[in-house]
């Protein structure tokens, strides 16, 4: 199994980074394009439609505002991992395979006429907000603590799960899919999760278990979920 995902993750750095050469731009470009342009684009879907439900109205608040979120994130403490750059053809890649993606999602929650479902907004928009929260928690206390020293991060957001951020992001994606209300938008946050979050989070656990303090870490700590007891 280590070694079908140390394969894929070879790949999918060529795919990300290095596809056929050429010009080069930041990553944190492209993804900042998209993050940035949710709310525009959601709205366009809106105008084009002529949806104006208070569903619609839900989804363009809480898929805009995170996008609104991420550019923050970006300006106060960036993820290095997304300044490195990457060539043209691999920035198509990233917009084909999972930032496009996410656009479908919102063009299924609005383009198709939906009765509007206020419980359903209502845990639509908590799942998005405690999501947004471990987020963006998680990321600010690991940006900060990694800039002043290397080394495991056993208190705050991660005292009781490994990948808190992950979380976060998954629960706020999971709030669009609930909006949505089609099969297809949970196929595409399953593809992502699978192809995408699995394979970081299992490659963060073999970076991490070089640290002497791992193994107790490991025990009294969840992969996903936060271990309580």
């Amino acid at each position: 199994m280590d070694s079908v995902i140390d394969r894929w993750l070879t790949i999918r750095r060529w795919l990300e980074r290095d596809l056929v050469g050429g010009p080069r731009v930041p990553m944190a470009w492209i993804i900042n394009v998209q993050k940035g342009g949710t709310m525009p684009f959601v709205l366009l879907l809106m105008v084009l439609s002529g949806n104006w439900s208070l569903s619609a109205w839900t989804y363009l608040a809480l898929h805009g505002t995170y996008g609104l979120c991420w550019l923050l994130k970006d300006r106060v403490f960036p993820d290095p991992n997304f300044d490195q750059p990457v060539t043209l053809p691999s920035a198509f890649v990233a917009w084909a395979a999972v930032l496009g993606p996410y656009w479908v999602i919102a063009a299924l929650a609005v383009l198709r006429p939906l009765p509007d479902d206020v419980q359903l907004m209502a845990g639509a928009t908590i799942l998005h907000t405690l999501g947004v929260v471990i987020m963006m928690g998680a990321d600010t206390q690991k940006f900060f603590v990694l800039r002043a020293r290397k080394g495991l991060i056993t208190d705050g957001w991660f005292a009781r799960i490994r990948h808190p951020n992950y979380l976060g992001e998954m629960m706020l994606y999971a709030s669009f899919a609930l909006l949505a209300r089609h099969p297809a938008a949970w196929v595409i946050l399953l593809a992502v999760w699978s192809l995408v979050f699995a394979p970081n989070m299992w490659a963060k656990e073999r970076s991490m278990a070089r640290y002497p303090e791992w193994a107790a870490y490991r025990a009294r700590t969840g992969l996903l979920l936060p271990k309580i007891l």
